[in-house]
């Protein structure tokens, strides 16, 4: 049976020619005239010509006026920026990450905030576990879910907040899930004052979660190390430790992918007060 995903089936013709177009650029020729890549292509100038001057009205296409030549756009630049980025730090925080499920025993997330998705780009878990997450690489999620949505949101710009809510508002997952903006909105400001955050139930029935944040070398938090269990009335104690180590290992791989800030050795001042959020 025929499937989207198979090569050819409901291709798009332009769409397919502007691709060629831009996989025609290489290392060896950065830069084309209109009849070099109508040429490189095998499509006639004049159907190069329309599907450039689009690609260059979004940026995926440079056009020198002076020397008539296309050259890649800076558009490129930033979809590239995004995957090694992500790619790099799914590599960078993958010992870290194994390293801190070892010493807890339990459930760790990688998380990012992707278009208005939180999306999981690594997970580590004991395979002796009886409780597993339905939650998996890839997995795409409200960007306000759990321990890392709040945890991500936080760290945005109060406009980019309010556009995400506006695009995906919030839904009760659970009794104790909010839909009150403004409660929501506090929220996220205290976990920007304690540096991270703790979820009791809010995402899921059961299960605490504890998040802290991954800041890259510009000192902006690109994503964040999440720890998920099942609660219980008597693990205060426990939660402290598990924040304890979600900081600590969040710090180590900042550091690694070159934040200039001290690593965490211990809690910070709000752990020992109440733990927020919840």
């Amino acid at each position: 049976m025929n499937t989207p995903g198979q090569r050819g089936l409901y291709n798009n013709k332009s769409l397919e020619r502007a691709l060629q177009i831009l996989g025609a650029f290489n290392a060896d020729q950065p830069t084309f005239a209109l009849a070099e890549l109508a040429e490189a292509v095998g499509v006639p100038k004049v159907t190069v010509l329309r599907l450039c001057s689009t690609l260059v009205q979004y940026d995926y296409l440079r056009f020198d006026r002076e020397t008539k030549k296309y050259s890649l756009g800076l558009k490129l630049f930033e979809l590239g920026s995004v995957v090694f980025g992500t790619f790099s730090l799914r590599r960078i925080a993958a010992p870290y990450l194994i390293n801190l499920q070892n010493r807890l025993g339990k459930t760790v997330f990688l998380g990012i905030l992707q278009d208005s998705d939180l999306v999981y780009i690594d997970k580590r878990e004991n395979a002796q576990n009886p409780i597993r997450f339905a939650s998996h690489i890839g997995t795409r999620r409200p960007p306000y879910f759990g321990m890392l949505g709040h945890l991500l949101m936080a760290y945005l710009p109060d406009h980019k907040v309010e556009e995400l809510l506006k695009m995906r508002p919030l839904t009760a997952l659970t009794k104790r899930s909010t839909t009150d903006e403004k409660v929501f909105k506090e929220r996220l400001a205290a976990i920007r004052s304690q540096g991270y955050y703790v979820d009791e139930g809010e995402a899921i029935e059961g299960i605490t979660g504890v998040a802290a944040p991954i800041r890259n070398f510009t000192d902006e938090v690109v994503a964040g190390v999440g720890v998920g269990f099942i609660s219980s009335p008597e693990h205060e104690r426990g939660v402290k430790r598990i924040i304890r180590e979600a900081i600590r290992t969040a710090s180590a791989i900042s550091h690694a992918m070159g934040h200039a800030g001290e690593r965490t050795e211990g809690f910070p001042q709000s752990v020992a007060g109440k733990k927020g959020g919840a």
